[in-house]
């Protein structure tokens, strides 16, 4: 006895490229994943080594109120994005402003550290290896922050004057990836500085 084949209907694949801002923009993540790896290794390899004071346990406190602040921007840009996707502008421009204000209060914060480790405790970037790598991994995230308050910055000026518009949802949510990913790096540096390194 043989076996009879019948053919299979074959469904048509629906398959699209991805599109290309998501593309690049995760290229761009992989690429900024790869340096800030290097500081957070560097800072954790150098970690006690320092000849001199002060150390970490001596002059760190956690930055627990600002933290709150970055991560709560995450959830703001999402549900901005969500609202420009269905339409309604300025509950996009409300929430796309509060996650500026709330990413700037996280700068503020960062640079009331810096002013008090600076001047009160006495630790810059040259006092010892501890100051060098803590700098370091610190303000390559703080630069990244200002960068994306900067392009956040220019969508709201944008949007204030009539020029973002629900056929912009894609490109909003490419730049709320980059937000995400900043966000999810102050995860790692809080955890390397603040939790583990103390």
């Amino acid at each position: 006895m043989s076996a009879i084949t019948t053919p299979v209907a074959q469904r048509p694949v629906n398959w699209r490229l991805p599109y290309k801002g998501n593309v690049g923009m995760a290229c761009l993540i992989i690429a900024e994943s790869a340096i800030f790896t290097i500081f957070v290794v560097a800072y954790l390899f150098y970690l006690g080594k320092s000849l001199t004071g002060p150390t970490p346990r001596e002059v760190l406190e956690a930055p627990l109120f600002y933290t709150i602040c970055l991560l709560s921007s995450s959830l703001t840009i999402h549900l901005a994005s969500r609202f420009l996707e269905r339409g309604k502008p300025g509950a996009f421009l409300a929430l796309w402003f509060l996650t500026i204000v709330l990413g700037g209060l996280f700068l503020f914060g960062t640079g009331q550290e810096w002013h008090r480790l600076i001047y009160e405790r006495g630790l810059t970037i040259s006092t010892n290896l501890f100051g060098t790598t803590y700098y370091s991994l610190v303000g390559l995230h703080a630069t990244h922050v200002t960068v994306g308050l900067l392009m956040l910055g220019i969508v709201l000026l944008l949007g204030l004057a009539g020029r973002v518009g629900q056929e912009h949802s894609a490109r909003v949510d490419v730049l709320s990836l980059y937000w995400h990913f900043v966000d999810a790096v102050w995860v790692v540096v809080f955890t390397v500085v603040y939790v583990l390194g103390r």
